[in-house]
């Protein structure tokens, strides 16, 4: 009896250290998150920068900024988790999260399959110009016809398809131009700088167009933006068209295509990693506009939002419940874009 009870002890003794230990584990401090973001020029890279300096000196851990040849390639491993948190986009979502078909790539979807992607905070929306050296005969996006097109954008695959939406939006496609093959966004500008393309595209603001707009000039052309030219150009999901005034390589009030960028991370990050990011950016959206214009509409006003293409994480649920942000009309969208990858 002795012996059995002296086992019973020495058993619940075991199991008290092993939840001991587990409890220990599940509380470790966490001292350092990734946040996948484009390469360095990129408007990703500069409201990334931003956002992880302001979290960093907010939040009870650092925040890192870990830059990749375009969000495509870091996509997988932000779906696995060994990437925290990551820059993605709403058409990028729409092709990877919901698998849908990519008719200007002949039906097929090069995306990887991110099933396990979740959603932190809707972000500001992004304005891709499409580009022309200055001393370019083009002027709209119908005398694009004919003309060097940079494409294929493996790195990016976001920046093939939005091409498309400008040619979308005035009747045409990529039989109706010479494809220039380019990695990412950086070298499609380049190829345009250097006299290889005749037209590339890039994010409104970007350092990339600044250099490149000091070095030889350049401007951007308009989407086709008549009632039947935005219908066309809506047809890629994730998409809308917008309204710039004059700037930076923009001679007049221009009508651009748009999309919302998203703050993401995977549906297997802790709640308290989640929770201290989302407040840190919450109590602080005031201090990320200096950092960058584009950060400018990076607001708690969006940060919820029916139109989004995956699903929230379940911390952030719980962080706009409690400040009354999370609606009915909400909570549908959040389940049918749950049933979509169970």
């Amino acid at each position: 009896m002795r012996t059995r009870g002296s086992l019973t002890v020495l058993v619940a003794m075991l199991f008290a250290a092993t939840l001991g230990l587990d409890d220990a584990h599940a509380q470790q401090p966490i001292r350092s998150v990734t946040l996948g973001s484009n390469q360095p020029g990129t408007v990703a890279y500069a409201a990334a920068s931003a956002i992880a300096k302001v979290v960093s000196g907010e939040a009870p851990f650092q925040m890192v900024v870990q830059p990749h040849a375009g969000a495509t390639t870091y996509f997988p491993i932000l779906n696995s988790g060994e990437l925290d948190l990551g820059f993605v986009s709403a058409p990028d979502m729409v092709m990877s999260y919901q698998r849908g078909a990519v008719p200007e790539l002949g039906g097929k979807n090069p995306y990887p399959h991110t099933p396990n992607m979740r959603l932190v905070m809707r972000g500001a929306p992004i304005v891709v110009n499409l580009l022309v050296r200055r001393d370019s005969p083009i002027r709209t996006i119908r005398e694009v016809r004919g003309m060097r097109v940079t494409a294929q954008y493996p790195a990016q695959l976001l920046n093939h398809r939005l091409i498309f939406a400008y040619l979308t939006s005035a009747g045409l496609g990529w039989d109706d131009v010479k494809q220039v093959p380019v990695p990412a966004v950086n070298e499609g500008v380049d190829a345009m700088v250097q006299g290889r393309a005749d037209v590339s595209v890039h994010a409104l603001n970007a350092a990339k167009v600044r250099e490149a707009h000091a070095a030889v000039g350049v401007r951007v052309i308009s989407a086709e933006c008549s009632p039947e030219g935005e219908q066309r150009a809506r047809k890629i999901a994730g998409t809308y068209p917008r309204l710039v005034k004059a700037g930076v390589a923009v001679e007049q009030e221009t009508c651009m295509i748009a999309f919302d960028y998203y703050l993401a991370t995977h549906r297997a990050a802790s709640d308290q990693m989640v929770g201290a990011v989302l407040k840190a950016i919450w109590d602080n959206a005031d201090k990320l506009p200096p950092f960058h214009p584009f950060l400018r509409e990076w607001t708690r006003e969006r940060a919820v939002d029916p139109s989004v293409t995956i699903p929230y994480h379940p911390e952030a649920v719980r962080f706009y419940r409690e400040r009354g942000k999370w609606s009915e009309e909400m909570e549908r969208t959040q389940k049918r874009l749950l049933s979509l990858n169970p």
